[in-house]
């Protein structure tokens, strides 16, 4: 049977955030290589009409919103505007169709894109995230979705929603790394010019008062344990190499990341450890050790708590993903 690459619908709707619009094509079609080309990506509005951004200019695409029919992946940029930010409605042909598509299709949306996702019903009863500067206008309009501000995106299995648009580009990264594992995913990430990784949980960078001036980044520092992650490093190691107190050092790396000094550095060492048991045959006692965690009982259950399975399992479903052909 011939290769098919996995098709992504966009819809574009009245008043879309321009940035928002172009993202899935620019991060999906970066994960082709070696001649393959793993996604498709494709955009359609009611009718196949045109319709107008803030910006001054407008859009024609190739489609209407009977390409939902075909689509493995839909995707609702975020909107500036239009019925769905004005009143939480969207047109009865459009919801049918989101609903008709969401019955077999993963559905996604980028920032205020929930709002449409919403409108269709779709996120009654289940989280999602969208910026975070719209939280009261959704939750007015949407009180039964479990609105989570505070994340850059929410994986809810069949349908998953992100904050701002730098979150939708994590997002669709977040996706292609489900898809593909992270080498692809880390690819993508390198021809968009972008970090290839930031968990889903973290926070959205929200306003809130600067740092003490005077005061010095934690960057240094994390980039200094992203090369030590196999060592027993601590609070106060960290804090040492940032040559900041401890009680300064955890506010403002708290303050830059949205976590925690050893939430952070656990997620870091079970992304090392998630490399590891992609790209290599190692036993799990050896990417215990080289990720930090000592045991492979401490291994699996970090491993666990992250993604639902053990280490070998884990192993297992990314070979037998990486290897459909």
């Amino acid at each position: 049977m011939a290769y098919k690459p996995h098709r992504v619908v966009v819809v574009a709707m009245e008043h879309f955030a321009p940035l928002d619009l172009g993202i899935p094509g620019q991060v999906f079609r970066s994960a082709d290589s070696d001649g393959r080309h793993r996604y498709e990506v494709v955009t359609c509005t009611r009718g196949g009409l045109p319709v107008p951004c803030e910006a001054g200019y407008q859009v024609l695409p190739d489609h209407d919103l009977s390409v939902l029919d075909s689509a493995d992946t839909v995707i609702v940029p975020g909107i500036h505007g239009g019925s769905a930010w004005d009143n939480g409605t969207i047109p009865d042909d459009l919801a049918s169709a989101l609903r008709q598509a969401a019955r077999y299709s993963r559905i996604m949306s980028i920032c205020t894109g929930a709002f449409v996702l919403a409108a269709a019903g779709l996120l009654d009863g289940r989280p999602a995230s969208t910026h975070w500067r719209h939280t009261d206008r959704f939750r007015a309009f949407f009180p039964r979705v479990r609105l989570d501000p505070d994340v850059l995106f929410i994986d809810d299995g069949d349908i998953l929603t992100s904050a701002g648009s730098a979150a939708g580009i994590d997002l669709c990264l977040h996706v292609i790394r489900q898809d593909h594992g992270s080498q692809i995913a880390n690819q993508a990430a390198r021809r968009c010019v972008t970090p290839p990784f930031r968990e889903g949980g973290q926070a959205q960078f929200i306003e809130r008062p600067l740092p003490e001036a005077g005061g010095l980044s934690t960057a240094a520092t994390r980039a200094w344990t992203l090369t030590r992650l196999h060592e027993p490093l601590d609070l106060a190691a960290l804090a040492g190499h940032a040559r900041m107190s401890v009680r300064t050092f955890t506010r403002r790396f708290r303050d830059e990341t949205g976590l925690s000094p050893a939430r952070w550095l656990t997620r870091q060492r079970v992304e090392h450890a998630r490399h590891l048991l992609e790209t290599t045959d190692l036993p799990v006692d050896v990417v215990a050790r080289r990720s930090g965690f000592g045991t492979a009982v401490s291994l699996r259950q970090h491993l666990h708590a992250a993604v639902g399975v053990a280490p070998l399992s884990y192993r297992q479903t990314f070979r037998d993903t990486a290897g459909v052909t």
